[in-house]
């Protein structure tokens, strides 16, 4: 497949209002600024927590708030054009749900409300292929499949992501707006310096991963879908959610793709679908017994048993959406991880 070459949009041309990126500084965040500055765009604004010297240095406009503050949101969407709303928290912990929901459902509401009330027009809102594409069998889905309500609020975060989606298009209903979700999968590649989606490779590369899934996942390289997300301004048609994925590989596939290229040895047992489910959350419960962080979520083992397959010509079609060769993503996601995480020659 052929890498996506970033190129200037017509919207960084046609307007000087500013571009808000909310989340800018995660690892989707990150790369969708880096592009944009690659573009020429000199009308950017952050809003996160504090932000980096090469994004100031560039020209990027820091603006310190929070989606969860009225008045932040407020002041933020001002002199805005459009917005793109990547700022989140992942977590398969079943306790983080009420700062998902705070973060995700109520921040959204706060910031669509706001950008209404301002007169911004276009809001692009990153949720995630799980509110799509999830299976007991491995089907290949895609926009046109029902939404796996059943199965996705079974994750405290998959579920504050759907009812996060469900806000944005309650809010931005009315002629003129244009509302336009991403649904990227797992997003793999450098650069994910708070590991809010590749620790499932770190936690392979350092053994961790105690059996082999008997489900598949869907990944792709976060560049790639930063380059999606940048199409999206020109190119996303109102109400409309694209799904953004490069590969569907069983994790048996994947984490044999992981051996081979970091000499790291796959999980060897295997157990059925009941007994790992119980088996984890059995052990869960003793060390939350004995006030033991577990070393993997409960929740992710059943994840692991599903199978989050789809299809992206949606996107390829509308948002000119290409993707890099799966391979180089995992050379790139490892390479990163052994450099800032486990140390370069690790398990080599």
């Amino acid at each position: 497949m052929a890498i996506r070459k970033t190129t200037k949009t017509k919207a960084l041309a046609k307007t000087e209002k500013k571009i808000l990126i909310t989340g800018g500084t995660g690892f989707l965040g990150a790369h969708l600024v880096r592009q944009f500055l690659d573009a020429g765009a000199k009308n950017l604004r952050v809003m996160a927590s504090s932000v980096p010297g090469w994004m100031t240095d560039a020209g990027v406009e820091p603006f310190a708030g929070s989606v969860t503050r009225k008045e932040d949101v407020a002041a933020a969407t001002r002199n805005v054009e459009a917005i793109y709303h990547l700022a989140g928290k992942v977590s398969f912990a079943y306790e983080g749900a009420a700062e998902m929901n705070k973060i995700h459902v109520e921040g959204t509401r706060l910031l669509a409300e706001a950008a209404k009330e301002n007169g911004v027009k276009n809001f692009i809102l990153a949720s995630s292929s799980g509110t799509s594409a999830i299976s007991e069998t491995p089907e290949i889905l895609d926009e046109n499949y029902p939404q796996p309500v059943e199965i996705l609020t079974k994750w405290a975060y998959y579920a504050s992501k759907y009812y996060q989606e469900k806000t944005a298009l309650r809010v931005f209903q009315d002629k003129g707006e244009r509302l336009v979700i991403l649904n990227p999968s797992l997003l793999l590649g450098a650069g994910d310096e708070r590991l809010s989606s590749t620790k499932v490779v770190l936690d392979f590369m350092a053994k961790k991963l105690p059996t082999m899934p008997s489900g598949g996942l869907n990944f792709v390289d976060a560049r790639d879908a930063a380059s999606a997300f940048m199409n999206a301004l020109d190119r996303g048609r109102h109400g409309e959610r694209y799904l953004l994925g490069a590969a569907n590989w069983s994790f048996q596939e994947f984490f044999s793709r992981l051996e081979r290229l970091s000499g790291v040895s796959a999980p060897l047992i295997r157990v059925p679908k009941k007994v790992a489910v119980f088996g984890a959350n059995f052990i869960d419960s003793i060390y939350k017994n004995f006030n033991k962080t577990m070393p993997f979520e409960a929740s992710e083992v059943e994840m692991g048993e599903y199978f989050w397959y789809f299809d992206s010509s949606k996107a390829a079609e509308e948002l000119n959406f290409t993707t890099r060769e799966p391979q180089e993503t995992l050379n790139d996601t490892i390479k990163y991880l052994r450099e800032n995480f486990l140390g370069e020659g690790v398990f080599k």
